[in-house]
């Protein structure tokens, strides 16, 4: 009888957190017809809001489902960005399931720590990266060759049409040395489903051994922090 009477109270907790995630749901709906998909509703430790997530959105609602809020929750004593904490969390890669037969692979170095990368040649930023990413070894890196600008198409094409396409890459990303004009049956369709799949709708989109993403250009150091983290992690 001791198991019953501790069990139902949790079992009625359960049922009342269900409850309260389908008011709001319902509600939500009834109110933003055109809303979408609300992936998952989860209660706060703060200000009694609950987090909702819409395709590749994070965002808030109260508990009744009455009010939509978008934004940055921060923790005032330290500064911290809860939100972004949490969205890194929330769409976070498993790396390992990456068809990293798509990418180009560069070992350097013990090539221990692991980065992918989705680029475009004709981004300035991913350029930049590249620069950075020179100076750093013991990594591989998985490049997936993202054509979104306009004339990336067949660069990219020129690119793993040769005969080496790392350096055919670098040579343009770093000294603006186009690749020679080459034809062969390529994977960019695949490549270009994938990042759809994971809403990657820019470039540089960097994901870590550990699946954190971080959309945008980093610098050296930041570059290292996040792969000397991911090996933390692994326990490497």
């Amino acid at each position: 009888m001791k198991i019953l009477s501790i069990a139902l109270p949790i079992f009625i907790l359960m049922s009342s957190a269900h409850a309260g995630e389908d008011e709001i749901r319902k509600s939500l709906q009834s109110k933003f017809p055109g809303i979408g998909k609300i992936e998952h509703i989860v209660k706060t430790p703060y200000a009694g809001l609950y987090e909702i997530v819409i395709e590749d959105q994070l965002l808030y609602t109260d508990a009744k489902g009455e009010y939509l809020f978008e934004g940055n929750v921060i923790e005032a004593k330290h500064r911290r960005n809860l939100s972004e904490e949490r969205r890194l969390e929330l769409f976070a890669i498993d790396f390992d399931k990456l068809p990293l037969e798509l990418a180009v692979k560069k070992v350097k170095g013990n090539g221990k720590r692991k980065l992918a990368i989705f680029t475009d040649p004709n981004c300035g930023y991913c350029k930049k990266l590249e620069k950075e990413l020179s100076r750093i070894t013991d990594v591989t890196i998985y490049r997936f060759m993202y054509p979104i600008f306009a004339g990336s198409d067949e660069i990219v094409r020129n690119v793993l049409c040769s005969k080496d396409p790392n350096k055919a890459w670098e040579d343009w990303m770093l000294s603006d040395v186009a690749p020679v004009a080459a034809t062969c049956e390529t994977q960019t369709d695949q490549v270009k489903a994938l990042g759809q799949k994971h809403h990657v709708n820019g470039t540089p989109n960097l994901i870590f051994g550990n699946g954190i993403q971080a959309p945008g250009y980093l610098p050296m150091e930041e570059l290292e922090k996040n792969l000397n983290e991911t090996r933390k992690k692994q326990g490497t």
